[in-house]
């Protein structure tokens, strides 16, 4: 766990007046290096000066260094010596920027190693000939009772101004998270938007043929790193999605042949079985409260969205249409319920309250809707479209202003990011042999990636921000 040590909270919990800090961090004179950023000016300033601008960044992104973290002095730790932590969490920096494609890191040979005292005493001049707009520099420091220090600053090179600051005290296992901190600070300071470096995500991991895959939960940190499995692949599971809280996980699972859900503690690595039923229960997902669980389940020749409480208990209807009814996800503050119906004819995209009243269509466009998922910002529905391929889409809640994201063969299952600028899906190759992998793309539709897993993947759920 990541604990701030530029909020005043933590300040006074480790001691730190304003000089100890300047002895602490690198800092040429104790004025420059206060405990309270949002105290100074002008690294508490938030108004104006450096702005990436995230519709038109994509096309020119902004040049930034980020050079090799120093040390104070070169320690082992459980994570490494704190030399080589310093470039692997410089690293993770560039790596979370660059794939925002917002930010164009600058390449290895432009960037000059810094010493400990310069990370709050930058060498403008050098990085401004460089072309870099803005810098990111920081440090590593071993304390004494194992835990690790870790500081990051970001700098106007134009203005030679500090704009913002962070730091955190983390234990060692733990490293790997202040570097995405680092990163989730310069991208808010920079764009205006939400964090979303400091997340994980929960997916299917599958290996076999396609008509015998074994399907295993398996959760790992949005960018691929600290990858494990949660099950042993002895029975399928299928659409792991994140509790608020990210202490546990709802998902479908054929133990025993039998279709269920359960809910997953990730802590204790138990599970406890919250709707069994003798008829087909699929698609689980949380309410934003973490208070109910959604779930779809087909009962009398009919498919219905249900609720029940996530601790067990009698499940509610909520659609009784003919049809297919399911993919229920709630808007952010819980008042009302996305989910897909084909009582049209076809597969289309409903929004109804909370309680199941006022069901009405909002998808008129052409072809096929499903997996229907709103964004945590609760301005958009993501959505996957069927009609010539599988492609990731977003509308508003209202129907309006549809656009397609992805143009590949079959992308679905969408899932977004803390911020709700970034959508997760995954992508099956063709034929039989065809692999299965997770992507990316955010809302311009241009910057897609592929992300990381030993194997193929998919139903991807993108976790909160991390505390």
């Amino acid at each position: 766990m990541t604990r701030s040590i530029f909020s005043s909270a933590a300040v006074t919990a480790f001691a730190f007046s304003g000089t100890a800090i300047a002895q602490d961090a690198p800092a040429p004179a104790p004025q420059q290096a206060p405990a309270d950023p949002a105290a100074q000016s002008p690294a508490g300033d938030q108004s104006g000066g450096l702005v990436v601008d995230v519709t038109g960044g994509i096309s020119a992104p902004m040049p930034i260094a980020i050079p090799v973290m120093p040390t104070s002095a070169v320690v082992s730790t459980p994570a490494g010596s704190t030399d080589v932590l310093g470039r692997q969490l410089a690293d993770i920096v560039t790596n979370d920027l660059r794939n925002s494609g917002l930010f164009t890191p600058l390449s290895p040979g432009q960037l000059r190693p810094i010493t400990f005292p310069e990370v709050t005493a930058p060498g403008f001049d050098y990085w401004g000939s460089t072309g870099a707009q803005a810098l990111v520099q920081g440090f590593i420091r071993a304390n004494g009772d194992g835990n690790l220090t870790v500081g990051c600053y970001l700098y106007d090179v134009s203005s030679k101004a500090e704009l913002t600051r962070t730091g955190f005290v983390v234990p060692p296992s733990d490293w790997r998270r202040a570097g995405h901190k680092c990163a989730d600070m310069v991208y808010t300071r920079l764009t205006g938007e939400g964090a979303y470096f400091d997340s994980r995500v929960v997916y299917v991991s599958e290996t076999g043929p396609k008509g015998r895959r074994i399907k295993r939960l398996a959760i790992m940190d949005q960018d691929g790193a600290n990858h494990r499995f949660l099950t042993n692949g002895q029975s399928i599971v299928l659409t792991p999605r994140f509790a608020p809280n990210q202490q546990s996980i709802v998902y479908m699972s054929y133990l025993n042949n039998r279709p269920a859900i359960y809910v997953y503690d990730i802590g204790s690595g138990k599970q406890r079985l919250v709707v069994a039923n003798a008829n087909l229960t699929f698609a689980p997902r949380f309410s934003p409260d973490g208070r109910n669980i959604l779930f779809s389940m087909a009962q009398g020749g009919n498919t219905d969205v249900y609720r029940v409480s996530s601790q067990g208990g009698t499940p509610q209807r909520l659609t009784n249409s003919p049809g297919i009814d399911t993919g229920g996800s709630y808007s952010p503050d819980g008042s009302k319920i996305v989910f897909e119906s084909d009582r049209s004819g076809g597969q289309q995209i409903y929004v109804m309250n909370a309680d199941g009243s006022n069901q009405q269509r909002i998808s008129f466009g052409g072809g096929r809707y499903a997996t229907p998922v709103w964004s945590p910002r609760g301005d958009l529905i993501a959505f996957t479209k069927l009609g010539g391929g599988f492609r990731i889409g977003i509308m508003s809640p209202s129907g309006g202003g549809e656009k397609l994201l992805t143009n590949d063969w079959q992308d679905e299952g969408p899932s977004w990011s803390p911020n709700g600028r970034v959508i997760n899906f995954y992508r099956s190759g063709r034929g039989s042999g065809g692999k299965a992998d997770l992507w990316s793309v955010d809302l311009t539709g241009v910057n897609e990636r592929k992300i990381p897993t030993p194997l193929d993947g998919s139903d991807p759920a993108w976790g909160p921000l991390r505390p």
